[in-house]
């Protein structure tokens, strides 16, 4: 007898659905530099940065960068 366990789909929304590179990301944008020196921190493109940051805006449902930086503070990021 086998028996399978069910599988939980990942969030899709709020901290849970975060990647460790976006929550990276996420801390970098609170230090208030720009895009450009978040990539080279990061050894990555500044387009890349750019999608990541899309990507946790659409996650934690803000807009802004101010409103991202007060959500990762207010979660402990």
């Amino acid at each position: 007898m086998t028996s399978t366990q069910p599988t939980v789909p990942a969030p899709t929304t709020g901290e849970q659905a975060l990647t460790h590179r976006e929550r990276v990301v996420l801390a970098e944008l609170g230090e208030f530099i720009t895009l450009e020196e978040i990539a080279t921190r990061l050894w990555v493109t500044r387009n890349t940065v750019k999608s990541q940051v899309r990507s946790v805006y659409r996650k934690i449902g803000v807009s802004t960068r101010a409103e991202a930086v007060a959500w990762a503070r207010a979660h402990g990021i």
